[in-house]
């Protein structure tokens, strides 16, 4: 049997907008690899290793997280346990153009742009007529 409707709406408005601060354990993370059975490897800004984090059951089967994506990463969750996870996800980041614009948005996530600039002392020719070849006059002269 499929769950609610309400549930669904109450998780999507949950993850539409960004907190206005973080909590000191909280911090916001890139995905790098989703492992299987609700698991992700993420990476935070300030560490090198990935971490292993567990999705709650209240996001499972509503919320879809892509690689390439930004969670909300909760680094304290687990740390009375002894197992291999290293946090849980509390937010998804949905709305990503509002949660840049947050003060506590880390700047080693810069949005790379779509095109990237090969050459920047090279003209533009879009728009302009082809070099005309001066071969031709000879030819018809």
């Amino acid at each position: 049997m499929a769950r609610p409707k309400r549930n669904l709406l109450a998780t999507a408005q949950e993850t539409s907008s960004p907190p206005a601060s973080l909590d000191d354990n909280h911090a916001i993370a890139r995905v790098r690899k989703a492992e299987g059975k609700n698991l992700y490897l993420v990476e935070l800004p300030q560490r090198t290793d990935p971490l292993l984090v567990e999705l709650p059951a209240r996001f499972r089967s509503q919320i879809w997280i892509k690689r390439g994506g930004y969670v909300l990463v909760d680094t304290a969750a687990f740390l009375d346990r002894e197992n291999k996870l290293d946090g849980e996800i509390v937010n998804v980041v949905r709305e990503e153009k509002e949660w840049r614009k947050q003060s506590y948005w880390p700047l080693e996530f810069v949005k790379k742009s779509t095109y990237p600039d090969d050459r920047e002392d090279e003209t533009s020719t879009v728009g302009k007529m082809p070099p005309s070849d001066d071969s031709d006059a000879d030819i018809r002269g």
